[in-house]
């Protein structure tokens, strides 16, 4: 048996905070479906598995819907999709869009019951709420058989740090249900779960396409073969992202350091296809002003989305020249306070400075 992995499509994310690249952003979800479908045809799989969340939730455009379906359709091979909690099982849902009924290939599954695959059987957990303290693999029987047996759920994995695990799942589930392999919907970084034996049986796929900042390893599938029923499921993950979310997170100490950030971040290859966050603390002196405008406008200029947080930089105390560049007088007394205020902690006192700066217009924003 051996077949292709995927979840957390996310179909229709708004992705408002990028402005006018937004829609790049969620262009390029719709062409990682399509990655998806070469991978899938060029490593000859039995059939693919999308274990939850295709759509960012059932009120998407309906035009969308009848896309991803389209894309699906070419694979020709049988695709089997549960919802998951972004876009659960209810009633009105994408589920009931006419493509799915229209399709000869697509089996979306709507409810705890196992359906033969090409080579094994399938037991499928479709999400029919948002939230839920429920297991959705419980219902799973643990009957031994001779045929191969893999589960699809959506949830999260028991460990994963979270106030309220949403449809959590046993880290050993896999073993106890005695599942030959689990593949899992819910969080979009890949990540394995070894079992007392040492063998990976259950996995997350990870999200087709990075959807934010800060995801560790997303923008793959899986293609997962398995020999016989007991044998260890060879795992490889194979990228389909078409963008990088880049994150660059550096305290300025010294002054050589903006510069050394400016040129990694003008290093960085294929901008057209990148999203850069930078993130700087830290302290900074007058002079490093106009460093640090350039590495505003490279973020800007060059870069499919680009941004600069300053919100924790702060003036050095040790640079008087913050002070000698406001307008003497009443402001500039206000500041010299401040720097000499022995009421205040150093970084307060920077930040007030900082601030003060900014209100004459000659400072950082």
């Amino acid at each position: 048996m051996k077949f292709l992995h995927t979840a957390d499509w996310q179909i229709g994310m708004r992705a408002a905070k990028l402005g006018n690249s937004g829609e790049r952003v969620r262009e390029e979800r719709l062409t990682s479906v399509k990655r998806i479908i070469e991978v899938a045809k060029s490593h000859k799989v039995e059939f693919i598995l999308v274990a939850g969340d295709v759509f960012e939730d059932n009120a998407v455009d309906r035009v969308m819907i009848q896309k991803v379906s389209d894309i699906l359709d070419s694979f020709n091979k049988p695709v089997f999709i549960i919802p998951g909690n972004h876009d659960p099982r209810v009633p009105g849902s994408v589920w009931d869009h006419p493509a799915w009924k229209a399709s000869k290939n697509i089996c979306i599954i709507k409810e705890e019951a196992p359906i033969k695959v090409p080579g094994g059987m399938l037991f499928p957990c479709p999400v029919s709420e948002k939230h839920s303290g429920r297991n959705p693999t419980a219902w799973i029987p643990t009957e031994p058989n001779n045929l191969i047996r893999i589960g699809m759920a959506h949830g999260t994995v028991e460990g994963i740090r979270q106030d309220e695990p949403d449809y959590p799942i046993p880290r050993d589930a896999a073993q106890k249900l005695g599942l030959d392999y689990l593949a899992l919907g819910h969080w979009h970084s890949y990540a394995s779960y070894p079992g007392p034996d040492g063998i990976p049986r259950m996995a997350y796929s990870g999200t087709h396409e990075p959807t934010k900042f800060g995801e560790r390893e997303s923008g793959n599938v899986l293609i997962v073969e398995i020999t016989k029923p007991k044998a260890p499921p060879s795992i490889a993950c194979i990228r389909t992202g078409g963008l990088d979310w880049v994150t660059i997170d550096r305290e300025i100490r010294t002054q050589e350091e903006l510069t050394s950030i400016r040129e990694h971040i003008e290093a960085l290859e294929n901008p057209d296809s990148k999203l850069v966050e930078a993130n700087l603390s830290g302290l900074l002196m007058v002079n490093e002003q106009t460093e640090l405008d350039h590495i505003e406008q490279i973020l800007h200029s060059r870069f499919l989305w680009g941004n600069l947080d300053i919100s924790n930089l702060r003036p050095s105390p040790e640079d008087d020249t913050w002070i000698g560049n406001l307008p003497p007088g009443i402001i500039q007394d206000a500041a010299m306070k401040l720097r000499d205020n022995p009421g205040s902690s150093p970084e307060v006192s920077a930040r007030a400075l900082m601030e003060l700066y900014a209100i004459v217009g000659e400072g950082i924003r």
